[in-house]
């Protein structure tokens, strides 16, 4: 249950101000890929909920679930059982560009667009039109301190710059909900705890919930909420 009560199978909600306000709210939430004896459980009946200005570390081993708990959220993927909303924000069709975006591990940057085009694109899928889009676009850059390399083309970037430039581009949408999948994995640890204190910088004063998949506890320990993912299992927060 989650007006008061704790969830066996979830995370415990009993300290949560209720559901009124919840940007995401799962109940349940199961996912199986696959049939027979190919079946894998990749996520088991988790139930939570994500509020505004949630800073919120998503921790477990690889192959855990975080993965699959992430695209869920975020309208990625669909769930095989449970249920799952967004109160606040729409149906899943309204979820993305503008409501909720995504950070992968890899900056999945497109290689013939300069850095600023890139943080474009979700704004111009969205409708924005090109002046508008190339403003927030430059806005989102000088956000993250790169602004200086709005016209180099991904192959220019180092690792760290990629990435945040792959942050702008979620950002420049202002999007309720931020998640990240493992988003300093592949940097050394200077540039991924840089990455993460600019990535924190922006978000500060705004009402975005923040949930980041890590493996890292320095970053954990600097999150508000921790849950932890084992087994597909998600269990209660620290």
């Amino acid at each position: 249950m989650i007006d008061g009560m704790e969830e066996a199978s979830g995370v415990r909600l009993a300290r949560r101000p209720g559901v009124a306000d919840a940007l995401v709210l799962a109940e349940g939430v199961g996912r199986i890929y696959g049939q027979g004896d190919a079946q894998v459980v990749a996520l088991v009946s988790a139930t939570c909920a994500i509020h505004p200005r949630d800073r919120i570390a998503l921790v477990g081993r690889s192959g855990s679930g975080k993965s699959t708990f992430l695209h869920l959220m975020s309208g990625l993927d669909t769930p095989t059982s449970g249920s799952l909303t967004w109160p606040t924000l729409g149906s899943r069709d309204s979820l993305r560009p503008s409501q909720i975006s995504i950070v992968f591990q890899a900056p999945s940057l497109l290689a013939p667009l300069t850095a600023l085009e890139n943080v474009m694109i979700p704004l111009l899928l969205g409708g924005v039109d090109e002046r508008e889009a190339q403003r927030a676009a430059r806005e989102a850059l000088e956000l993250i301190e790169l602004g200086e390399i709005a016209d180099k083309l991904p192959e220019e970037l180092s690792g760290g710059q990629a990435q945040r430039v792959a942050i702008a581009r979620a950002l420049a949408y202002r999007p309720r909900v931020l998640f990240a999948d493992e988003p300093t994995g592949q940097l050394d640890h200077a540039t991924a705890m840089h990455l993460f204190d600019v990535l924190l910088a922006a978000l500060e004063a705004t009402s975005t919930a923040l949930v980041i998949a890590t493996h890292d506890p320095l970053v954990a320990g600097r999150m508000d909420l921790v849950w932890h993912m084992q087994h597909g299992v998600l269990e209660e927060t620290t």
